[in-house]
This record gives structure tokens, C-alpha cells and sequence, in this order.
């Protein structure tokens, strides 16, 4: 029997445009062809691509729990390897970026001495440092809203700090309807203790199509206590620094570096 392997692919957030020279050949080259996408656009284009391409979507249940769903992709993605055929998993944005299955599908097929190996993809962070003009350099800081209120950790106010699904705080269930950010005051309450209500934060959605043009709606802290009435759709937080970082004067000078 030929031995299987498995190549996991990001396909970034821009329908098609933004896939890599490198995933477009793991794509052509596969057996088999599993995809998890955003868009139509990109999913057509798979399906067009290559004639043995299945959704990952179809293992969602509307109110099933999500970790139930994930253990179904990532048998789909796990069983066509150890039967010897060649898989391409194809998850929209960074195929490692909020994407559990593609961590442990890898995962468990390393562990059975099978190959398996991830490529890098365009992230929605990505678009969010070209789209708003951040340079992480001076300081950054991401989080799963979720993870970050249920494991507090220590915020710097002086950096660019991102929050991801801020509309599903807490939610581990899945719904064609979207989300109710119910639970969007918890984080609101932990910002609290950093920012002053005034504080300017983004909410942000990258272009999916190619015509498409990104999302930047700029608002007061204060404001999303609103709800999901004010976030429409909208998931992601971007939170600029309040202050610049205070220098080490100390350590400019055993550096050598120019007073800025």
C-alpha cells in the first residue's frame, strides 16, 4: 500500500487571490482535496480545480457543540491518509490560525509516523496590519476573546491588542444564524481596568472578494456595550496602544542606541 500523506494549506482570506504559489501545487498534486472556505467564490474554485473536492463544512449540525464537529473533520482528514491516498486540507485564512483540526489531525498522523506538514497562510491579522496600517513590531498583543476572559492574563495597554470572535464569547455551539454576543460585557468589564471608556478601538472584517473592500468601523469602548446590535456581523477588535512604551535609559545607553 502507497503510504498517505497529508499537506494542510491556508488559502488566506481573499477569495483565491491570496493562496500561495506552494498550496496551489499541494492542491493539484492531492488524491483528495478536503476544504473549509468562507466564500463561495473559493469554494468553486476548488471544486473546479481539482474533481475529487469535498466540503469539511457538511460535518457542521446547526446547535451541535463544535469540538464534536471538529472530531468529525479531523477523522475525514485522518482516514483517507492511513488508507494511503494523498490529502490536501485547504482552511480559508492560516491553516493554523483558530483551526483546531489542522493541529491535530498533524498531530495524530506524526504520531503514527505518517507524514503530515502545514504551509503558511494569509491570516485576517495579516490583512488587519495592511488594511489599518499597524506595524506589530512596536508591541502586539492577539487573543481568542473567549480564552482571554476565562484565562485572564496581563494586558499591555501600550501595544496594539487584537481580540478575535468577540461576538461568541463563551459559545462552543454552532448556528447558521451567527452569534449573539451575549457574553461581549465580560470582556468589556476586564478592558475596563486598562482603557478609559472613550478609549478608540476598531471594529474590523477583511475583504473577501476580490472587489470586495474591508470593513474599518472606528467607535468608542463605551459604545459596544450596545451589543450585537453594534457589532453587525463584525468579530474582531482591534484596540490601538494608549500610550507609547516608556524607555530604559539604562539599557539605551549599554545598547549604544540614539536617544528617539
Amino acid at each position: 500500500m502507497p503510504c498517505g500523506s497529508l499537506d494542510v494549506v491556508g488559502c488566506g482570506i481573499r477569495a483565491v487571490t491570496q493562496l500561495t504559489l506552494e498550496a496551489r501545487r499541494c492542491i493539484e498534486a492531492a488524491d483528495l482535496v478536503c476544504y473549509a472556505v468562507s466564500d463561495r467564490v473559493s469554494a468553486r474554485w476548488l471544486e473546479r480545480r481539482h474533481p475529487a473536492a469535498v466540503s469539511l463544512s457538511a460535518h457542521y449540525r446547526e446547535g451541535s457543540d463544535r469540538l464534536e464537529t471538529y472530531r468529525r473533520m479531523i477523522d475525514a482528514l485522518v482516514e483517507p491518509v492511513r488508507a494511503g491516498r494523498r490529502v490536501c486540507a485547504v482552511f480559508y485564512g492560516h491553516p493554523g490560525v483558530f483551526v483546531h483540526p489542522s493541529h491535530e489531525a498533524i498531530r495524530r498522523l506524526r504520531a503514527e509516523g505518517l507524514p503530515a506538514r502545514m504551509l503558511p497562510g494569509i491570516s485576517a491579522a495579516d490583512c488587519l496590519f495592511a488594511d489599518l496600517g499597524v506595524d506589530p513590531g512596536s508591541g502586539f498583543q492577539t487573543f481568542s476573546a473567549t480564552d482571554f476572559v476565562r484565562r485572564p492574563r496581563c494586558l499591555d495597554p501600550s501595544a496594539h491588542v487584537i481580540f478575535w470572535q468577540i461576538d461568541s464569547i463563551g459559545d462552543n455551539s454552532y448556528r447558521s444564524t451567527g452569534n449573539d454576543a451575549r457574553n461581549l460585557p465580560l470582556l468589556l468589564t476586564a478592558l475596563a481596568g486598562h482603557y478609559p471608556p472613550a478609549q478608540p478601538a476598531c471594529l474590523y472584517e477583511a475583504a473577501v472578494l476580490p472587489v470586495g473592500r474591508p470593513v474599518m468601523r472606528w467607535l468608542a469602548l463605551r459604545e459596544l456595550w450596545g451589543g450585537a446590535a453594534v457589532l453587525d456581523g463584525m468579530s474582531t477588535l482591534y484596540i490601538p496602544p494608549i500610550r507609547a512604551p516608556q524607555p530604559d535609559p539604562a539599557m539605551r545607553q549599554r545598547l549604544g542606541l540614539p536617544a528617539v
